[in-house]
């Protein structure tokens, strides 16, 4: 049932983000008067739409996207007409999106066609959606940040009892195998540690290096329910890394951690979260766009190993690009186990949000890429004409006009093969393979 509910607010996230994008670019469209005929969120059929005013509002079947249609993106060929004869195949591709673009505008509309508006009308427009993805991405994670808190040491409260060790502490079949020290002593989930062996202890760290330094066997003292009970537990030795007074894991010179035998209980502390000052807010968002951008950058590299990781024995990598469908299946996982020992509910529902946030700014990077049909290629694209009749007016010569992004139209629908190529492995990917993070 928490799984369900994980991926169900993973879905409702993703079409709120995609919603709050396009909202991004129709107000400021509505407030500089260019006519949206259309605002739609999905592609494919309409499900559900109603008319307010001159705008369409709806909501269509395939939750891909969204746009908002503005009568004459694309201004009329250099000699003022919609359309020119032409057998060339891509140029008629130009010319038919040319036609469809001002088939809309009527004699009263001169005004109000998106291609005559101002260079910096235009940033603004097609800027709108992913710095809305921006601030969503801003705001969502600096509630995380300062409300909830990210993850510092362990507390000795206990989140897990082993039932079991085996010799391998990395097998959880428990079948014919005795009950764990921790289980035998009677240490239960909630249970807070307060000294190993008349040692006092306030973090995990410190029970951890009094436990493999107990030998034989450990007396506890801790709190249940308000109340002190001392129990004993007879130590198991297992492999396991080695633990410093500081609490800190040793690392050999390979940076690897040390491994002895040592004495192990067979439960787990919970994590404590620590509230930040909003001063911390922008550095982590910072942090956020460096990686994510990072990984648009190295795009078709990440998507070979995907391919690898699909069609072959490689493993996903958790810091790579993943589908609608793997985003729900992390939060799905995310809801059932938590992703730090000891997660409570509310714990796991902050980490939705992070995932949430994570996605916004996923949205944001990507949608500034300078390809057309991305917002980026729109803005690129207003960029070079801002730049063109700049140079012009310095260099006393005509203003050259609008540039005409229609041209652009064969790479952009090359670009959108590629965008349904890519969510098709993507998808696959994360069917036959998908990203685990618990």
């Amino acid at each position: 049932m928490l799984y369900l509910i994980g991926v169900l607010i993973m879905v409702l996230g993703i079409a709120v983000s995609i919603a709050l994008h396009e909202i991004g670019h129709l107000l400021p469209a509505k407030a500089f008067r260019v006519r949206c005929t259309q605002y739609m969120v999905g592609f494919g059929r309409t499900l559900w739409s109603t008319r307010r005013g001159e705008t369409e509002y709806g909501i269509k079947a395939v939750p891909l996207g969204g746009y908002v249609r503005m009568i004459g993106m694309f201004p009329p060929g250099r000699d003022g007409r919609v359309r020119a004869s032409s057998s060339n195949p891509f140029h008629q591709m130009v010319e038919q999106a040319r036609a469809d673009s001002l088939e809309e505008v009527g004699p009263d509309d001169d005004d109000r066609v998106f291609y005559r508006l101002p260079v910096w009308k235009r940033l603004v427009i097609m800027a709108g959606g992913p710095v809305m993805n921006l601030v969503l991405a801003a705001g969502l994670m600096g509630l995380v940040l300062t409300v909830h808190g990210v993850p510092s040491d362990l507390t000795p409260t206990l989140s897990n009892v082993q039932a079991c060790v085996n010799d391998d502490v990395t097998d959880v079949s428990c079948e014919s195998q005795p009950p764990s020290p921790a289980l035998a002593a009677g240490l239960q989930v909630g249970d807070r540690i307060l000294s190993v062996n008349g040692e006092e202890v306030t973090t995990w760290s410190e029970a951890s290096y009094a436990i493999q330094n107990a030998g034989d066997r450990a007396t506890f003292v801790i709190d249940r329910d308000g109340q002190q009970e001392t129990l004993t537990a007879d130590l198991v030795v297992r492999e396991r890394p080695v633990i410093g007074a500081d609490g800190s894991v040793e690392l050999d010179e390979a940076g690897e951690p040390v491994m002895r035998e040592l004495s192990f209980l067979g439960a787990s502390g919970s994590v404590l979260y620590e509230r930040q000052p909003v001063s911390e807010v922008p550095g982590v968002v910072y942090d956020m766009f460096k990686r994510t951008a990072g990984i648009v950058v190295t795009l078709p590299v990440h998507l070979v190993n995907v391919a690898n990781a699909a069609f072959g024995p490689d493993e996903r990598d958790v810091e790579g690009p993943m589908s609608v469908v793997g985003a729900g299946r992390v939060a799905g996982d995310v809801s059932q186990s938590g992703l730090m020992p000891g997660d409570t509910t509310t714990d796991k529902l902050w980490w939705l949000v992070s995932l949430i946030a994570s996605l916004n700014m996923a949205l944001f990077v990507f949608n500034l890429i300078p390809l057309l049909p991305l917002d980026g290629g729109h803005i690129a694209g207003a960029l070079w004409e801002g730049l063109k009749r700049t140079a012009a007016r310095f260099r006393g010569r005509p203003d050259p006009g609008p540039v005409d992004t229609a041209k652009a139209l064969p790479v952009a629908y090359a670009v959108a093969i590629g965008l349904l190529a890519m969510s098709a492995l993507l998808i696959y990917a994360d069917i036959v393979k998908p990203i685990r993070i618990t």
